[in-house]
């Protein structure tokens, strides 16, 4: 997907209700292909590229509503793990994904994250568009 297919992956998600389901939609914009080397070592750069590509829609998107909030979901993994009810989309984000940049426009929450359920798995662009106030 180009740049421009994933503002208006986003764009479609902000306009789209919620229809009686959970009052958010998941966008996986981007998944990496095969990051390991014949010998069983790493690509490092599939990262560092999912990583820039999430930072070049930060930009864009910045452009539109201004400085995103960077929301740290290791916290919320963590109270997740003691036991504590966390909401949806965020419990789940928390698992696969470190940190997001966090718009709030139009009221809804738009946000932005590079996930990886599994260091075995493929990297993942994700965007998230949603009612639900983060956890605090």
């Amino acid at each position: 997907m180009t740049t421009a297919a994933h503002l208006a992956a986003i764009d479609l998600a902000r306009s789209r209700g919620f229809d009686g389901g959970p009052d958010f939609h998941l966008l996986e914009l981007a998944t990496s292909e095969e990051f390991w080397e014949d010998d069983g070592t790493r690509r490092p750069i599939v990262e560092e590229q999912y990583e820039a590509e999430r930072d070049g829609l930060t930009a864009l998107l910045t452009g539109r509503w201004g400085a995103p909030t960077e929301l740290d979901l290791w916290p919320v993994l963590e109270r997740s793990m003691a036991g504590e009810s966390i909401p949806e989309p965020w419990s789940t984000l928390s698992s696969h994904t470190p940190d997001l940049r966090l718009w709030r426009v139009d009221g809804r929450w738009i946000g932005l994250g590079v996930s990886q359920w599994d260091k075995e798995l493929p990297f993942q662009l994700l965007a998230v568009v949603t009612t639900i106030d983060p956890p605090r």
